[in-house]
């Protein structure tokens, strides 16, 4: 078995993608890599803040008017209504008001953030999301300007994996800057063995096939503005304040949208709270303080 390998940066981060398969389809293989880079490019253009002509930006710049949505757009809108009620309020795209506010308005490797400090921090909308992002049929309409970054990413990861799929192939990896899916196996015919950013690999691997993995930390993104410290991890309950007990969470779950929303969740909980969530709800987690510890699930102990 060989790998055909494509690298490429998309939604401000590198991506890598990675087919296994017989010498005989390296050229399928490689057809099939570049129409899911394709797709990335086009994903940008529908869920990025940061591109004006962004479906994401129409509905921002049209709030309450109703407008068709396009089927990947309408499907992520979905996921944040359902992520909203299932996490009682904790996963909110309304965040982006505050995100600006923090001075995280531009694509973060081409932007030094400044807050605005000289503007009164902005509210939090105390209205159910269900009333600020409504879905009728194919259409939607925004009331309060949205973000819907939380689980963009990995909803794109997920969809390019169905691209592969579709191609025939079984043995692949995605990785769209740390939020991965491994399928299958790798070239050695073994579980795809994953590190964890922050730990060191003869501390913690974990192995997986046909599964996804996903990251949520602050160890990139996080700056400084005046006497206070900010990232872009908002608790809409609590905006106001940027917590630095942890590191990152890391979450192993079905699909790559799954682990990246449970990641931030986790992440936003805190560090005791979080891990008391994530033992009640079996979630296969990983939480690094900045003191460099590391606790580890349970469920997450038998994959590892």
């Amino acid at each position: 078995m060989k790998k055909t390998e494509l690298e490429f940066k998309a939604l401000g981060t590198e991506i890598y993608l990675q087919i296994v398969c017989e010498e005989g389809l390296k050229s399928t293989a490689e057809k099939s890599l570049e129409q899911a880079k394709d797709f990335y490019f086009s994903a940008e253009k529908i869920f990025s803040r940061f591109v004006p002509e962004s479906e994401l930006n129409y509905f921002n710049h049209n709030l309450g008017k109703f407008s068709q949505a396009s089927p990947h757009f309408l499907a992520v809108a979905k996921k944040n209504l359902d992520y909203y009620v299932l996490s009682e309020g904790m996963f909110d795209p309304r965040i982006i008001d505050v995100l600006e506010w923090i001075g995280y308005v531009k694509d973060f490797g081409k932007n030094s953030p400044i807050a605005l400090s000289e503007k009164a921090f902005p509210a939090m909308s105390a209205e159910d999301l269900r009333k600020d992002l409504i879905i009728r049929g194919e259409e939607i309409s925004f009331n309060r300007r949205m973000d819907f970054a939380g689980i963009a990413k990995g909803y794109i990861t997920d969809t390019a994996c169905v691209t592969l799929r579709q191609a025939g192939f079984q043995n692949f990896l995605i990785d769209s800057g740390g939020d991965m899916f491994a399928s299958g196996v790798d070239q050695k015919g073994e579980n795809w063995k994953i590190d964890v950013e922050g730990i060191a690999e003869e501390k913690i691997l974990v192995t997986l096939k046909n599964a996804a993995i996903a990251t949520s930390g602050i160890g990139k993104r996080k700056w400084e503005g005046g006497e206070k410290r900010f990232h872009h991890l908002i608790n809409p309950k609590s905006p106001q304040n940027f917590s630095f007990d942890l590191q990152s969470v890391t979450v192993v779950a079905p699909s790559v949208t799954e682990a990246d929303f449970w990641a931030k969740v986790l992440f936003l909980k805190g560090k005791e709270e979080g891990k008391k969530f994530s033992k009640e709800h079996k979630i296969k987690s990983i939480f690094l303080d900045y003191r460099g510890n590391a606790w580890v699930s349970g469920e997450m102990k038998n994959i590892i």
